[in-house]
């Protein structure tokens, strides 16, 4: 017997953040998200997404066991920017049953027909920060700490749902080089001889916190036509920048400015932090931390979380300048590749710049949607 309960306590929350570690315990590319971080960011008092969403949360029972989850997300914000009626999902784990996922599902659409929505798309977070796509290929591929693992058979459970594709999102990993490609070299430092471009320097890792807040239009503004993407907070990039800094090093941050000083664009990498995560089993101790501080020290690994430019200086140089900066600290520390995160299929600009490197694209991930 199947039964879905809209949860709302604290601890059916943490069963609900909980379910995909012991949903996914015997599979080695699967990365569970901090179930700290999961309660932060689904919790209205501290989320500044909550300013402009609601969502609903619900488990799905089996014989009394918890068999899935779903999250519901209406995003006012999004909803009016671009003159439509849709409901998200997000956090969409099941075990292959399709009375499960279809009753967590109908839960979704039930929701978003009460509301008038008109289409209900997803996976899709609050933002364009948090976890998005299914994914579709690359099951054999551990996953980034800032995507979302799932199991083949989900797609089977999507198409019976009667969901569709709405866009889909590239991954790739790209491996360091021993020596500079002298066209990127010369495209680079080319751009700041004539632009006057410089990359700022940083001695302590607390000194990126104001930088933070001074990009955030770029943040904005880079990504503003990007699909499903809302303008965030201050308050919700300074969130994203706490989890940043707590395993970034320094000279994987690349933020290039103009002559009067003034943040362009940006790059940011860190330390892969998926095996130590893993170690934890979505927990910080007791082995959590030692696993992530192992990462950060050890790791050959890069994640690839933003590069950003501000369309006014976009193909000017900049995206070349941080790529270059980013490459040459790569090399200098050992690494042996990057993964970035997603990239929409159909944002050539994004996936082109990658060809001057051995690259494979290695992960597929989907965004579904239904008409209601």
């Amino acid at each position: 017997m199947i039964t879905v309960k809209e949860i709302t306590s604290r601890s059916d929350k943490k069963k609900f953040f909980e379910f995909p570690v012991r949903l996914y315990k015997n599979n080695s590319c699967f990365v569970p998200t901090l179930v700290s971080e999961e309660m932060r960011d689904f919790d209205p008092t501290q989320n500044a997404a909550f300013d402009y969403a609601s969502c609903k949360m619900f488990l799905a029972y089996k014989d009394g066991v918890i068999a899935g989850r779903i999250a519901a997300i209406l995003n006012n914000a999004y909803n009016y920017k671009m003159n439509v009626r849709q409901m998200r999902f997000t956090r969409f784990d099941f075990i292959d049953d399709y009375e499960v996922s279809a009753a967590l599902f109908g839960k979704v659409a039930e929701w978003a027909r009460f509301l008038d929505m008109k289409e209900v798309v997803g996976p899709l977070g609050f933002s364009d920060m948090d976890k998005m796509g299914m994914l579709i290929e690359g099951f054999d591929q551990m996953d980034m700490y800032i995507t979302q693992y799932n199991y083949p058979y989900y797609i089977s459970h999507m198409e019976r749902l009667g969901l569709t594709k709405k866009v889909d999102w590239v991954e790739y990993q790209v491996h360091v080089p021993d020596k500079m490609d002298p066209t990127l070299e010369r495209l680079a430092l080319g751009a700041m001889e004539k632009y006057g471009y410089s990359i700022r320097k940083f001695h302590k890792v607390r000194d990126l916190k104001p930088v933070f807040r001074e990009a955030l239009p770029v943040l904005n503004d880079a990504f503003s036509e990007l699909f499903g993407v809302v303008r965030i907070s201050e308050k919700q990039l300074m969130d994203f920048a706490k989890l940043l800094m707590s395993i970034c090093k320094l000279e994987y941050i690349t933020v290039v400015e103009n002559k009067a000083g003034e943040i362009v664009g940006y790059g940011l990498m860190a330390p892969s932090i998926s095996r130590g995560v893993r170690l934890g089993k979505g927990k910080l101790f007791p082995l959590g931390l030692y696993g992530i501080m192992r990462d950060i020290r050890k790791s050959k690994v890069l994640d690839m979380y933003h590069i950003g430019v501000m369309p006014a200086y976009q193909n000017r140089g900049v995206n070349a300048v941080i790529i270059y900066n980013s490459i040459l600290n790569a090399m200098q520390t050992g690494v042996e590749y990057a993964e970035t995160g997603p990239e929409l299929e159909d944002n050539i600009k994004v996936r082109s710049q990658w060809k001057l490197f051995e690259h494979r694209m290695h992960k597929r991930r989907r965004c579904y949607g239904m008409t209601l």
